[in-house]
């Protein structure tokens, strides 16, 4: 098992009032597997995921990554394991306007966490870009890149220092079907080929019906949807 969640919960307290995002959800992961995670829009699927990639505290419960405790560790430690084993695609992609396309991949290869030298992450990057195709972009903006090559660029970022475990909120929600579908297939290509687990947030039905299973989150609890 790669990831284990138990018992989550998460309130925002708002100026007039208390929401609960999360009541009690538990989730498992194991080495290789791939779950997509659904539901309404504003349930706390986005939430969910920064708590299992150590962004976001919980109020209550445990994740476990690796056999290693998020939260039982300082922030420091919990760096240091997100450095390790987690890789993050946001909707958004989160490129640096002001760095170029293989510096922002070799971004989290260049924490001190992650322990990897300069040129070996800049190889690494390299030869990331070569495999979702844009080896000719290395030298480019983000801002000179499409919505989907800015993504393919935010695949290899989290990729580049060899996690187990792919956290991806909504990473087509910004593109259009074709250009989503692309993604995706890279996504399932390259987590098949260093048998990655994945836990993926959509709202497409098509996206989520790729992977192993399909946990639904309502009422702050998730659930096998049927």
């Amino acid at each position: 098992m790669i990831l284990e969640a138990l018992k989550l919960f998460k309130t925002y307290v708002l100026p007039h009032k208390r929401v609960e995002v999360l009541k009690g959800a538990t989730l498992s992961v194991d080495i290789g597997e791939r779950v997509a995670v659904v539901g309404r829009s504003g349930s706390g699927k986005s939430t969910l995921l920064h708590i299992l990639g150590g962004l976001d505290r919980p109020d209550a419960g445990e994740v476990h990554v690796g056999g290693q405790s998020l939260y039982a560790v300082s922030a420091r430690a919990r760096t240091a394991i997100r450095a390790a084993r987690i890789g993050l695609v946001f909707q958004s992609y989160h490129l640096l306007p002001e760095m170029d396309v293989t510096e922002n991949v070799m971004l989290p290869a260049m924490t001190g966490a992650a322990g990897i030298k300069k040129a070996q992450a800049r190889q690494r990057a390299l030869d990331l870009l070569d495999q979702v195709g844009l080896a000719d972009r290395a030298s480019h903006m983000p801002l000179e890149l499409s919505g989907g090559e800015q993504q393919r660029v935010a695949l290899a970022r989290a990729l580049i220092h060899q996690p187990s475990l792919i956290l991806a909120d909504e990473p087509t929600g910004n593109l259009d079907r074709m250009t989503g579908a692309q993604v995706m297939d890279l996504l399932f290509g390259l987590s098949g080929t260093r048998d990655l687990s994945l836990v993926m947030v959509t709202h497409s039905p098509e996206t989520a019906a790729l992977c192993d299973r399909v946990l639904e989150l309502q009422d702050g609890l998730l659930a096998v949807r049927a």
